[in-house]
């Protein structure tokens, strides 16, 4: 196939253009830079498969030739006010990647009568009431809250792709991504995945903020790519959540950074610095992945982590 996919530079874009690449298909990368970074691709420069455009999906695109599949999956994504790159400090061009970029590229995907796949999230759900998450649950979510740009863009989204596809015939698809870590995550972004390997590795107490029984699920990002490409190509067009439905809270997962680094500098505790709609709790029902597409994470948590460390090492230029 040749396969559009927005937000390439980014950590799941890049990662994922390289999975359809190794498969044998054409790739259209598209980013504008805006959290993504040209690094994530670099790799890739020089194949005759590749295509990179520099465009931001906000306005109107145009692929040259014929597209089959379109994967749209540009957004900034960290939540983290205390990161330039979070999107409560970029909420314009988040509504804008979540709204009219869904637009465009559904556009682009009913002109070429392609496979369209929207990533969206668990933020979809807010700060949930159920748990674990089940794709049939609505929500608990502030429209208006400084999340509400990620959270409401995304919900927009995944309604006007189900429009196309009721309304135009689209063949459509919707990932629900929950927590993912791996190599490529930007260091600055703020998330406790980058943050607590970054203090391990340099010998520092890991900062938890609050008393760390917040509970997220962490996923290799290898495992999710395999659940995206399944999911591609398949006919479903309902939401199907993906991630480690393996919960734990922030307070154990320091721990496991600590063992796994082997630093001995232990925790140290910081006011909560949460906004007011921050879920508690996170644990995805994976059960439709497992029953439509055969898919579950199979990659243990500190099997992930050592895979990741040597990227952040190369990064902060730690022998």
């Amino acid at each position: 196939m040749r396969i559009l996919v927005t937000g390439a530079a980014g950590f799941l874009g890049s990662h994922l253009c390289e999975r359809l690449l190794l498969e044998g298909h054409q790739v259209i990368g598209m980013d504008n830079f805006i959290t993504g970074s040209p690094d994530n691709l670099v790799h890739l420069a020089g194949n005759p498969n590749f295509l990179f455009i520099r465009h931001d999906v906000a306005n109107f695109i145009f692929v040259p030739g014929k597209v089959n599949a379109v994967l749209h999956f540009a957004s900034p994504a960290s939540p983290n006010p205390a990161s330039p790159y979070g999107y409560t400090n970029l909420p314009i061009q988040t509504m804008k990647a979540g709204a009219l970029g869904t637009h465009n590229t559904l556009g682009v995907a009913r002109a070429h009568s392609a496979r369209y796949l929207l990533a969206s999230t668990s933020e979809i759900y807010g700060d949930p009431l159920e748990h674990p998450q089940k794709e049939s649950y609505w929500g608990h979510v502030d429209p208006i809250g400084l999340r509400s740009v990620y959270d409401e863009s995304k919900r927009f989204a995944e309604a006007l792709t189900m429009a196309y596809h009721r309304y135009h015939g689209l063949n459509t698809g919707i990932v629900r991504i929950f927590n993912t870590y791996g190599p490529r995550m930007r260091l600055d972004d703020g998330r406790v995945v980058p943050n607590f390997i970054q203090q391990a590795l340099r010998g520092e107490p890991l900062t938890i903020y609050g008393d760390g029984t917040q509970t997220r699920s962490f996923c290799y990002v290898d495992d999710l790519i395999e659940g995206i490409y399944r999911l591609l190509l398949s006919e479903e067009h309902m939401p199907v959540n993906m991630g480690n439905p393996e919960e734990m809270s922030i307070m154990q997962f320091a721990h496991v950074i600590n063992r796994v680094v082997g630093n001995a500098a232990g925790i140290t505790h910081k006011p909560a610095m949460l906004a007011g709609d921050d879920p508690k709790k996170r644990q995805p029902d994976i059960s439709r992945a497992k029953q439509i597409l055969d898919w579950e994470p199979k990659i243990p948590l500190e099997e992930g982590i050592r895979l990741t460390i040597p990227y952040f090492k190369n990064k902060l230029g730690i022998l």
